[in-house]
């Protein structure tokens, strides 16, 4: 029941914050871009804090046609994370995430990637009918920045999460079969 109610009150919150915005920002705006991802991420950030679901969905496996992330370094996710390592993001996130040399930090670490890949999944569709809307409205070339920005805070984040699950998988294995041998 409690679940349900931050669910219903925190998607409430949302909504209004939402409803500001597109009447305080004009929504054709690089601010309302940038206003909207972040808002949004703080949004998803809360609920899926408060929701503490298990991810267990088997959309969260590896893929055949992902191609053990060739693809993902086909479009540029090394560039991207020498990005995250240059504005200092990775930093910050290793303080409140940091990477472990144990199985319990290697589970955490792989089940934030399910939760951060669902956040940045639903922000990237809820931009994207911004985004479409936007360029529909005022045209393509004033719906950039949504788009942009779109696809470097949200698209790529995926991409990032996707590519490293499964070496985050394959060293929480590892590190399974090391704790039982020395137990």
């Amino acid at each position: 029941m409690k679940k349900k109610i931050i669910f219903i009150v925190t998607s409430v919150l949302s909504i209004a914050c939402l409803c500001g915005l597109v009447y305080f920002i004009k929504v054709d705006s690089f601010a309302f871009a940038w206003v909207l991802n972040f808002l949004l991420m703080a949004c998803a950030a809360f609920l899926s804090d408060a929701m503490q679901s298990r991810y267990a969905s088997p959309y969260f496996l590896e893929k055949k046609w992902e191609q053990k992330g060739k693809l993902y370094e086909y479009f540029g996710i090394n560039i991207y994370r020498k990005l995250l390592v240059w504005t200092g993001w990775e930093k910050l996130t290793r303080k409140t995430l940091p990477i472990g040399n144990n199985t319990e930090a290697l589970t955490k670490l792989y089940q934030q990637t399910k939760i951060s890949e669902l956040n940045h999944t639903v922000i990237f569709m809820i931009v994207l009918g911004f985004n479409v809307y936007v360029a529909l409205i005022f045209g393509f070339s004033r719906s950039l920045s949504l788009l942009i920005l779109n696809i470097l805070l949200n698209l790529y984040p995926i991409f990032l999460q996707r590519y490293n699950r499964p070496r985050i998988k394959r060293a929480l294995t590892l590190s399974q079969v090391r704790h039982q041998l020395i137990n």
